[in-house]
């Protein structure tokens, strides 16, 4: 098989349809579009209007509620802060939020760091957080380390 030899499979393209081009075409005159009102002219978009029917989007009943003063917090666990020790990028003896940011393990505090006890710490870590879950704390002591969490 050659370049010039290639073909689409019969009936894979049809032709458009052009609309308003004269009587034989079917489509011609007002193209399929009846006569007048809103939706034969254009630049007219009704999304979400069922002719004055309760929309369905104001029929469903709303749930749920969004806090406007939530916290979001860098979450950071412990088998990475291990990593970061080992790899040398943290001194053990101080870990601080801000010693996190500037070795990059987390970008940016936001409201805080949450330290999370995702993975096996062996190093006896000294961390100053703003927040920490009991099973994280719990493992920072059995490896002979701190966690102090910020109140």
């Amino acid at each position: 098989m050659k370049l010039h030899e290639l073909r689409d499979n019969p009936g894979a393209t049809k032709k458009r349809t052009r609309v308003g081009r004269g009587p034989g075409s079917g489509k011609g005159k007002m193209g399929g579009r009846g006569i007048k009102g809103q939706k034969s002219r254009s630049g007219v978009a009704i999304n979400g209007y069922e002719g004055g029917q309760m929309p369905l989007y104001q029929r469903l009943p709303k749930r749920g509620f969004n806090k406007p003063n939530r916290k979001a917090f860098a979450v950071v666990n412990l088998g990475l802060i291990q990593k970061f020790i080992d790899a040398g990028k943290l001194d053990a003896a101080s870990i601080t939020e801000d010693s996190l940011v500037a070795s990059g393990l987390v970008r940016r505090k936001l409201d805080g760091v949450r330290v999370l006890a995702k993975g096996e710490i062996t190093a006896a870590a000294q961390i100053d957080v703003t927040g920490a879950s009991k099973a994280a704390v719990e493992a920072v002591e059995k490896a002979g380390g701190a966690l102090k969490v910020k109140a």
